[in-house]
């Protein structure tokens, strides 16, 4: 039996695995050319990403549902409400812990959200997650100078969900900021300061970083 499990279980993990690669700036800058707003290139870069992983999820309307594993489906369903309506758009696929992205938007405010989707458990998180080399741990980098949080966070993934780690704020200096993971122990940023745009570097265990309980 587990054997049998075991080959259900690489049978519908190869068509998204041998699929799936995240969009490059480049290649959302030429899907979004002409998006009216950040809502507008959000479902067109769904609509890039429904066909190279049609197994994945599918739309019908205002409802995008994605394939849970081993099996189900997960259901969001778009609100023009003008208050609490939310809209949601498949952004990508993370194959090494088996998470989709998806785009949310809710008024003015725009976010994303990981679906886990051995467990269907849900995390909200500020901006894209890059997810690092171990597989355990995502990054978030919430830095501009309106509506953010200004802050770099660490999170931890498991079986039981996504939690915050570690924060770390560059305060004022940093306008802008993308961060990636140069190891599994390193993080690379690229950010926009008052001198202009620069790079800098940060271990995990550097004393800068707070701790979240």
């Amino acid at each position: 039996m587990r054997r049998v499990r075991a080959l259900a279980a690489a049978a519908c993990l190869i068509p998204l695995a041998g699929l799936a690669a995240p969009l490059s700036n480049d290649e959302i800058a030429e899907i979004c050319a002409k998006a009216d707003d950040p809502a507008q290139c959000a479902r067109l870069v769904e609509a890039v990403q429904l066909k190279r992983l049609p197994t994945l999820a599918r739309r019908d309307g205002n409802a995008l549902t994605v394939t849970l594993f081993p099996s189900g489906g997960a259901t969001f369903t778009d609100s023009d409400d003008p208050v609490a309506g939310r809209a949601y758009s498949l952004w990508d696929y993370l194959d090494g812990i088996n998470a989709v992205v998806l785009y949310t938007t809710q008024g003015d405010s725009a976010a994303f959200m990981l679906l886990q989707r051995t467990t269907n458990r849900r995390t909200e998180l500020p901006t894209e997650p890059q997810l690092a080399p171990d597989r355990q741990h995502l990054v978030t980098a919430d830095i501009c100078q309106g509506r953010c949080s200004n802050e770099i966070a660490v999170w931890r993934v498991s079986r039981d969900g996504v939690r915050k780690e570690l924060a770390w704020s560059p305060g004022p200096a940093w306008t802008d900021a993308v961060a990636r993971w140069k190891d599994a122990a390193t993080l690379s940023f690229e950010y926009v300061g008052p001198n202009g745009p620069g790079t800098a570097e940060k271990k995990l265990g550097d004393p800068v970083w707070k701790r979240v309980p």
